[in-house]
């Protein structure tokens, strides 16, 4: 009895099929990425002298290697707990001691001035872990948060957090051009000035 051949299998359309599954993981797969901290960069200006700040005017977080917490403030140096940051920053930016008729501070003379004049600087060392850096500056931005949505409250009933959710919502029905005067105006009054110094290195 004559053997027969086997049958060729047909792989002209194997490289089609393989292109196509190919494209499917590309297009399905998601690819994790590491979030970073959303900033706004100001804009880039002439180069200019930076103004002369009083020692008064400046809070200064500083974090070592070992995430201890040391905050220079009044001509005084504390070491804090995250915890105690944001109320020893709010007593710092709205202090009122000079020209601020809306500031419900001591009005220390060894304190800021007014929130305008006021600046809170964070610095770090490279041996400082990651989530402590980012708990401490979460405390100091919403030390500001707090204030701005105090006197959001006081003036337009309005929580400041609410407005600007509210301006940044593409469906809201409101009057925006409004909305965007109000928030202008607490951050005149609030201005975040947070300056995030290089880190420094362990001698």
């Amino acid at each position: 009895m004559a053997k027969r051949s086997a049958p060729e299998v047909n792989a002209g359309s194997m490289a089609d099929i393989a292109f196509l599954l190919l494209i499917f993981f590309l297009v399905t797969t998601t690819i994790e990425t590491d979030a970073g901290i959303n900033r706004k960069l100001p804009p880039i200006e002439d180069e200019t002298e930076p103004p002369q700040l009083k020692k008064k005017n400046i809070f200064k977080v500083l974090i070592n290697q070992n995430n201890d917490i040391l905050v220079e403030t009044k001509g005084e140096e504390n070491d804090m707990d995250v915890e105690e940051i944001r109320q020893a920053a709010i007593e710092f930016i709205d202090n009122g001691g000079q020209d601020c008729e809306y500031c419900q501070g001591d009005r220390s003379v060894k304190s800021s001035d007014n929130p305008i004049k006021a600046v809170v600087i964070l610095q770090h060392v490279r041996e400082t872990e990651y989530a402590t850096y980012i708990a401490v500056q979460n405390e100091l931005v919403a030390a500001y948060n707090t204030l701005r949505n105090r006197e959001a409250q006081r003036l337009y009933g309005e929580n400041f957090t609410t407005m600007e959710a509210n301006f940044n919502d593409g469906g809201y029905e409101g009057n925006k051009e409004l909305l965007e005067e109000k928030i202008k105006k607490i951050r005149e009054m609030y201005p975040l000035k947070l300056s995030e110094a290089d880190p420094k290195e362990v001698k």
